[in-house]
């Protein structure tokens, strides 16, 4: 049954102070006045922090057409808000969460809660993502799971369609999680970790334990998962009597699952399962393992905390064996953990200056946040060395002594090569005594970075007591082609340092949204046949997107291949690290020795292609300087644009029968000429089937399979049939795709914003810009001056009124010619627009679709004209 406004101030223990105008069903909790989306059924709750209280922007906030309110203490005046209906609580937040707490009890599925110190927001991500094919799943958004976090999540339950809720629940203090218990009322739990994050609000580590127990100490709670090799958790665990299912790697006793781990040389894990000698619980009754006591499944990660993650959820997955309706078979678990994809962290990948590259993550510092951003940072396949931009590290519990071991430890084991710590603690512990603390406190560790400090001098420590002392003797070409990570708490202001050593640029920003790209790759990947390989497109600067960052987190995603347009682009990701297989389309005769010292393999599509580099090939083996990469060969069944004939295959078949040695064929592909359009299927199949003829005829000439790969993005979704080894992901991993009806299952991930230089209040009369193409008006508008033109990409065909840009939430129209750096826009109707705010050029709410239709062209001309000197700021939470 939904809920009322005008039920809150009985669930809340409020006092109506005013009723709306229309009685409206509570749709939408608001929390922050910049982000009012949909307001129909909108309730902003007005909360109140230290730096903030949302009374102050109720006036705003009902411009916007927000009509329903809950408030502390109400506004001076309510005459100004006729329509609007008014709550009075003593307190937002618990009214907030009281709200929640109502809303939780009209589901009635199972609902798992998920708690620790660490591992909180990928062990939820991965388990939804192993359910997903058999639950509707709600989940907590990122890492919602404070006080605030929480309350948000749970209300997006859906009773009648969501089958399975999953929650984070992470608390700092005591008394939190009682609060957080109340609002999920989880039946299943998972304990991750017991770890040093925010240790400072508590009295003790058993105290902090005993705090997150409470979320799984409530009538109805069934089970909880857990490792009991962690031997203080282990032990409270049993002591409350909790129903649970622990699992072992170490013969913890108790455990009713035990894990054995063996690394491989291909990065991955393999976890043989088996019985513990105790297990035989009313929560794991022996007889459901029965014929699985050996049950071997691969993990395809090798690193410890994934390791630790995905061992929660294997337990998991077992545990519903026990449930015929949900009892999965081994190989089919295997396969969906093979599927399983790291979670990005919340940084900024941003390009600074002389070759170096930043990991901007100055929004916390804790010893859980600096282990997850070392990982990112080592992950990076750039050459050069790592500087490590270190504030205090807060919230350890620790001594100064022991959290700097720890510290160094970290740096040491991710590769570090330069340290600059600020602040005063960090200062006080840092240089030898750091690196003393740590041989102590790792007293079986060889200390690498000391003998590197020593000897070498490829190891290097700074420290400063303060940000402002670091700015001062700050020197950017100090730093050369490296890659920095900036790591501060927010006191310490670190914004300041990424400023100065970032690339310099003007007001133009396009804002890539990598987590949005993950989620494309991954809609797509679930689409493929188990066994499919995917090559993804980053030819054209990556859609304009920006090749080597996109190429860095498909590396880490495990795709399988790349593919580029030209040699050089090939050069310059090999330049930076990547190591994937790289296609080149469009490889030139002069590009072959290029090709053969990157590793980089052509597409060819002629019979005199095809000579070229076979003679290249020949020289290459009387040089003695190495064979060339192998090809793929394109097939033209339909386009008539690249590739061979069904006519000429006679030619090409005689020719790879004489040559077969010099000329290796990696891939048979071609290119469909309307896959996304259901007017031409028959034109697709009949390529298809033109494929499969030609293909069957190069394979047999050859003498072994060569991988086949004809599907784009549409291709992938609208032909599984004809998936083959390989499909070739384009323009879908940037959130574009021909066809509404898929237009849901993508995200937008590039933003293309800029910024207001001046805004002019012009008579009528006035003409705007070159060629008085803005033409005059009867009556006054206000016209504001945006810092982008058609030198940054921005196409001069949305001149005069063909374009449209977003200034607070509204739509203001292009006035006049787009000039080479700037455009103007009507702002009359956004009177707040002022100098310096943001306007949105395409992005959420004026997608590259939309302006592309209002122009006459299509989105990939929008994505691949923006200028190589439009600054990329890479956002992942």
């Amino acid at each position: 049954m939904s809920i009322l406004f005008s039920h809150l101030p009985a669930l809340l223990s409020g006092t109506l102070l005013l009723a709306p105008a229309t009685d409206a069903a509570v749709a939408t909790l608001l929390l922050d006045s910049r982000r009012v989306g949909l307001t129909a059924g909108a309730v902003f709750f007005a909360l109140r922090g230290p730096n903030h209280d949302g009374h102050q922007h109720l006036a705003a906030l009902y411009a916007r057409g927000v009509r329903l309110f809950v408030v502390a203490y109400p506004p001076a005046s309510l005459e100004a808000f006729a329509g609007a209906g008014f709550v009075q609580v003593a307190d937002t937040l618990v009214a907030l969460q009281a709200l929640a707490a109502q809303h939780r009890v009209t589901f009635g599925g199972p609902v798992w809660a998920i708690t620790g110190s660490n591992g909180k927001t990928i062990v939820k991500e991965w388990l939804a993502q192993l359910l997903a094919p058999d639950e509707d799943i709600c989940r907590s958004p990122k890492s919602y799971n404070s006080q605030v976090g929480v309350p948000l999540s749970v209300w997006e339950l859906a009773p009648g369609r969501h089958t399975l809720g999953i929650f984070e629940a992470g608390i700092s203090e005591r008394g939190e999680m009682d609060k957080l218990a109340d609002i999920i009322r989880p039946t299943h739990g998972i304990f991750t970790t017991l770890g040093t994050a925010h240790d400072a609000g508590f009295a003790s580590e058993k105290e902090k334990l005993a705090e997150k127990l409470h979320l799984f100490e409530r009538p109805g709670f069934e089970l909880l998962v857990y490792c009991a090799d962690q031997l203080l958790v282990h032990a409270a665990v049993q002591a409350r009597g909790l129903p649970a299912l622990a699992w072992t790697r170490h013969d913890a006793p108790g455990a009713a699952l035990r894990f054995r781990l063996k690394a491989t040389t291909a990065g991955t894990t393999t976890v043989r399962v088996r019985l513990g000698e105790t297990a035989a619980t009313a929560h794991f009754p022996a007889e459901h393992l029965a014929g699985r006591a050996a049950s071997r499944f691969t993990l395809p990660f090798a690193d410890e905390p994934s390791v630790e993650n995905a061992l929660h959820c294997l337990a998991v997955l077992l545990w519903r064996q026990l449930d015929p309706a949900k009892s999965l078979a081994p190989a089919e678990i295997q396969r969906r953990l093979l599927r399983l994809h790291p979670v990005a962290m919340r940084l900024e990948m941003k390009a600074g200056r002389h070759g170096c590259y930043l990991l901007d993550d100055t929004y916390n510092n804790d010893l859980a946040g600096l282990s997850l951003a070392l990982d990112a940072l080592s992950r990076q396949a750039r050459p050069g060395g790592r500087t490590l931009i270190l504030s205090d590290v807060l919230e350890s519990g620790l001594s100064g002594a022991e959290l700097y071991a720890r510290v160094a430890a970290l740096v040491q084991a991710h590769g570090v090569t330069r340290l600059i710590g600020v602040g005063e603690a960090i200062s006080q512990h840092c240089h030898a005594e750091l690196v003393e603390a740590s041989r102590s406190y790792y007293p079986n560790d060889a200390n690498e970075m000391l003998r590197q400090a020593q000897h070498d001098v490829q190891f290097s420590i700074q420290t400063y007591p303060s940000t402002e002392a670091l700015l001062a003797e700050l020197r950017p070409g100090d730093f050369q082609n490296e890659t920095i990570l900036i790591k501060g708490a927010r006191r310490f202001g670190f914004e300041r340092v990424v400023a100065a050593l970032q690339q310099p640029q003007h007001g133009t920003v396009l804002e890539v949204n990598l987590d949005a790209l993950t989620h494309n790759l991954q809609y797509y990947r679930q689409q493929l046949r188990p066994g499919t390989k995917l090559m993804v497109m980053v030819k054209a600067f990556a859609y304009g997107s920006g090749s080597y960052e996109v190429a860095s987190l498909l590396e880490f995603q495990r795709a399988d291949y790349l593919a580029v347009a030209y040699a050089d682009e090939g050069q310059q990701l090999r330049d930076n690290g990547i190591s994937l297989p790289i296609m080149v389309l469009n490889p030139g005769p002069d590009s072959f020795g290029q090709l053969r010292r990157y590793r980089l393999e052509p597409e060819i599509y002629s019979l005199e292609r095809l000579h070229d580099y076979l003679q290249a090939a020949r020289e290459a083996t009387a040089d003695g300087v190495g064979a060339l990469p192998p090809l793929h060969l394109k097939l033209d069944t339909g386009m008539r644009r690249l590739g061979f004939s069904e006519e000429e295959l006679p030619e090409l078949l005689a020719l790879l029968a004489a040559h077969r040695a010099a000329l290796p064929v990696a891939g048979i592909m071609t290119h469909l000429a309307a896959a996304d359009d259901p007017a031409h299927d028959d034109f697709t199949r009949q390529q298809l089937a033109t494929f499969r003829r030609m293909a069957a005829a190069i394979e047999a000439v050859l003498g072994y399979p060569a991988s086949k790969h004809v599907l784009n993005s549409a291709g992938i979704r609208r032909f599984p049939e004809a998936q083959l080894d390989m499909v070739r992901l384009g323009v879908g991993l940037y959130g574009v795709e021909a066809g509404a009806e898929n237009a849901h299952n993508l995200l937008p991930v590039s933003t293309l914003k800029t910024t207001i230089s001046q805004v002019k209040t012009l008579p009528p009369g006035t003409t705007v810009g070159y060629g008085r193409r803005g033409v005059a008006t009867a009556h006054e508008r206000r016209v504001a001056t945006l810092a982008i033109g058609y030198a940054d990409g921005y196409d001069r065909r949305f001149g005069s009124g063909g374009g449209v840009v977003l200034l607070h939430g509204r739509r203001a129209p292009v006035v006049g010619s787009v000039c080479m750096d700037m455009v103007m826009v009507d702002v009359t109707d956004v009177p707040e627009a002022q100098p310096g705010d943001v306007a949105i050029v395409f992005g959420d709410g004026l997608s590259t679709s939309e302006l592309a239709q209002r122009i006459g062209t299509i989105p990939y001309e929008l994505l691949t004209n923006v200028s190589e000197r439009v600054k990329r700021v890479f956002v992942s939470e």
